[in-house]
């Protein structure tokens, strides 16, 4: 009898000879995630829009949690009384959830940085809140996710050497606190590479967190207002120094020409708010670029959302009615476009996995750049 596959293993079942694209398993206690893969964000215990059932029809097999706004409300204690975040939110496959760390960069106004931790105004009713890494984990073992992510600190964009190499040491003894504290069963730990746009600095993280005993490791600290050439030179700074056998993740990237790029670089992992965010303001994901579904064109147009999509939104519906649903303000526009939006951006990391395991994947990232050079560079060119 085959021996059952260890929690935290990750298999490598195919790689690229042109690049360091790999497709690979990620084992988890809630299932094996294929990679590279796309995580839509759940922040609150929910896809916004979607049931569990449709993240699961529409090609999702991991999503995320956020542990500052859980910590807040409901509160995880709650959560743990109602059985696990899995049980609370109805989803069985695996979940990931960050640290709060990227909190410590986006309340920045609302916060007081200390060697311990960080103190927060709640954005709710203004409480004061500590979270650190003691803290940080305390709440992520009680939420129960697969995956919980080492407590760091995100730095901004743009940030002199000086501050990027205190916030470094920060990250790196926070990275040991968090390790050091109880993990729910079967729970995996990602480290967080810092560093800000520091070459050397990235460098010295990445080598310092490969030598600690983490299941995986992330790249922090980019897709926060960097040019996209700085970004791409974060991720190529921290990967090489990261171990092989361990999944890589970027985290808050979610833009389809970008994560190819950076799965050439060896990344499996993505989260963004993108697909979700983009479709409350009316516009879909396509593969020809972003499509404004509110503008007037669309009044009496019968096709699809995107022509060849099989989502249920354009399996179903026309541009015209989601059109009018938008305008009306009702919630099924919203939620249709969410399905669609969902569905293209998992649906092109099974595409990417297949051409990586078909070993195409230098003519698929040809595609993509191909794309990008035409004017409309997938997800990042509006069609107004």
């Amino acid at each position: 009898m085959t021996a059952p596959t260890r929690i935290g293993a990750f298999e490598i079942t195919a790689k690229d000879a042109c690049t360091h694209a790999r497709a690979g398993l990620l084992h988890t206690a809630h299932g094996a995630v294929e990679t590279p893969v796309f995580m839509p964000v759940g922040t609150q215990a929910t896809v916004k829009a979607l049931e569990p059932r449709d993240l699961r029809e529409n090609g999702a097999t991991v999503i995320l949690g956020n542990t500052y706004h859980l910590m807040l409300r409901p509160g995880a204690e709650t959560v743990a009384a109602m059985g696990g975040l899995h049980r609370f939110m109805g989803w069985d496959g695996p979940i990931l959830t960050d640290s709060g760390g990227f909190q410590v960069f986006s309340l920045a106004k609302m916060r007081k940085l200390t060697p311990e931790g960080c103190f927060f105004n709640s954005h709710i009713d203004g409480h004061r809140v500590f979270l650190g890494p003691a803290e940080s984990m305390a709440v992520q073992r009680l939420l129960g996710s697969d995956i919980a992510m080492a407590f760091d600190e995100c730095l901004p964009w743009p940030c002199d050497l000086e501050r990027a190499e205190r916030s470094v040491a920060t990250t790196l003894r926070w990275a040991e606190d968090s390790l050091a504290a109880p993990h729910a069963p079967g729970q995996l730990v990602f480290g967080i590479v810092q560093g800000g746009v520091h070459a050397d600095l990235r460098r010295r993280c990445a080598e310092t967190l490969a030598s600690m005993p983490f299941d995986g490791f992330a790249v922090g600290g980019v897709s926060v207002g960097e040019p996209e050439e700085a970004m791409y030179a974060a991720v190529d700074a921290s990967v090489p120094h990261l171990p092989e056998s361990c999944p890589r993740y970027v985290m808050g990237l979610g833009v389809m020409s970008q994560m190819t790029e950076c799965v050439a670089r060896g990344i499996d992992m993505f989260d963004c708010v993108i697909p979700t965010r983009v479709a409350r303001h009316g516009t879909a994901i396509t593969r020809s670029g972003n499509v404004a579904i509110k503008a007037a064109k669309w009044e009496r147009d019968p096709g699809p959302v995107e022509a060849g999509c099989t989502c249920y939104c354009c399996s179903n519906f026309s541009r015209a009615y989601v059109r009018h649903l938008l305008h009306a303000g009702e919630i099924l526009g919203v939620r249709l476009l969410t399905i669609h939006n969902v569905h293209r951006l998992c649906e092109f990391m099974r595409e990417m996995r297949e051409a990586i395991a078909a070993d195409t994947f230098a003519q698929f990232r040809e595609s993509v750049s191909r794309q990008c050079a035409s004017g409309n560079p997938l997800d990042r060119q509006p069609d107004n």
